[in-house]
């Protein structure tokens, strides 16, 4: 990879990153609106509820925004089968021994 390319990578990253945020805005929006597990009921009776909230958010975005990111580059790989074999499979025969049997 040249430098070149450094900056569309980076862009790319703060894009994906970007679109898990938004993402994680909604899943723990939606987490909180169906009440969850109580999530709900518990951050609105809270007086720091604020920060769970937060830090819910930010976590989820995190990871959200990691597996938007790996699923870009995984989808943009390039094929590298350069074999010439024509992808067949010839059979070997491997005799094996047991050390107990000696």
């Amino acid at each position: 990879m040249t430098h070149d390319h450094e900056p569309d990578l980076m862009r790319l990253y703060l894009r994906h990153c970007a679109v898990g945020f938004v993402i994680a805005a909604g899943f723990v929006a939606m987490l909180l609106w169906y009440d969850v597990a109580r999530l709900g009921s518990l951050v609105a009776n809270s007086d720091i509820g604020w920060l769970a909230v937060f830090l819910l958010w930010f976590f989820h975005g995190t990871v959200f925004g990691g597996v938007q990111f790996a699923i870009s580059i995984m989808l943009n790989a390039e094929d590298d089968d350069d074999d010439q074999s024509g992808g067949q499979l010839i059979p070997i025969r491997v005799t094996a021994q047991s050390r107990r049997g000696r």
